[in-house]
């Protein structure tokens, strides 16, 4: 990421309440990221490759959107280029969703820039964005969350005096917890989220799985090809008649071999299932790190 690039987060809230809507871990839906990108823009190519947590994922890259619907709420995620004041984020991109509060996170961890940003009703309230040796932005009041941080309350203490009394990226995650009302960081719930590309790639392609089959109906099913088990009695001239055990011995050694047939047929399916169902279970807990 480039010196003055950084990832945007962008919260559309028309909920009087967002910390209830978030706490219950709502899930994204792929469609709804699909018709904002294509009304945001017709001419992109747009790409799915995930679906995963948004606080406990890497943050998006270049032409990439994290994209959620959310009971009234919208949050959209992405990198904006050559960005130091919030105040003067792309309309398209701050318009994109109709809301009564929008609220804006900027970070660049590599040079420790960080910005926030609040919208009433499409007018800015606040907007503050800066790294520690250079306020870029400071519009309007501040919030009282704000206070410790300017007091020097929070944060060690620089030795330039010309410094922030504070991390401006230590600003921004107070600011998401202070005006969404939950921890957007790894320790809070589950914000689903799905990635979009829009540089071309190709979508990933997911094999289905394949179909669950029963040990039982594979012993059947093999039992038929070996022509053993009772729905072949008829064919048994002897079914009905009295055991006299005048069985010859080549008569019991076919029998022996049916029965060993059939066992060995019955483990191997077992085990096959076994280690299908061991191999489903590993993919199923690998997640988008």
């Amino acid at each position: 990421m480039h010196a003055h690039d950084a990832v945007v987060t962008l919260w559309f809230v028309n909920t009087d309440d967002p910390a209830a809507v978030l706490a219950k871990e709502p899930k994204a839906n792929r469609g709804f990221g699909r018709k904002y990108l294509a009304l945001m823009n017709p001419s992109w190519p747009i790409s799915v490759f995930g679906q995963f947590p948004l606080n406990r994922s890497v943050q998006a890259s270049k032409g990439e959107f994290y994209i959620a619907g959310y009971p009234g709420i919208t949050v959209v995620q992405t990198v904006v280029e050559e960005l130091t004041c919030l105040s003067q984020l792309s309309p398209t991109l701050l318009n994109s969703v109709p809301a009564h509060n929008t609220y804006a996170f900027a970070t660049n961890p590599d040079t420790g820039f960080g910005g926030i940003a609040h919208w009433i009703d499409g007018k800015l309230r606040r907007s503050f964005c800066a790294r520690r040796n250079r306020v870029y932005e400071d519009i309007g009041l501040p919030s009282p969350f704000e206070s410790p941080f300017w007091a020097g309350e929070r944060g060690e203490t620089s030795p330039h005096s010309i410094d922030l009394p504070f991390e401006p990226i230590d600003l921004v995650h107070e600011a998401d917890k202070h005006w969404l009302g939950v921890d957007i960081s790894a320790e809070g719930p589950d914000l689903s989220v799905v990635g979009y590309a829009i540089d071309g790639r190709k979508e990933p392609r997911v094999v289905a799985p394949p179909e669950r089959n029963d040990v039982g109906a594979l012993i059947d099913n093999a039992s038929a090809k070996l022509g053993l088990g009772p729905q072949y009695s008829e064919y048994d001239d002897y079914e009905d008649t009295p055991d006299d055990n005048t069985e010859t011995p080549v008569a019991n050694r076919a029998r022996s071999l049916a029965d060993g047939a059939l066992k060995f047929t019955a483990r191997s399916l077992k085990q096959a299932s076994t280690a299908l169902n061991n191999v489903r279970e590993k993919l199923r807990h690998t997640d988008r790190s």
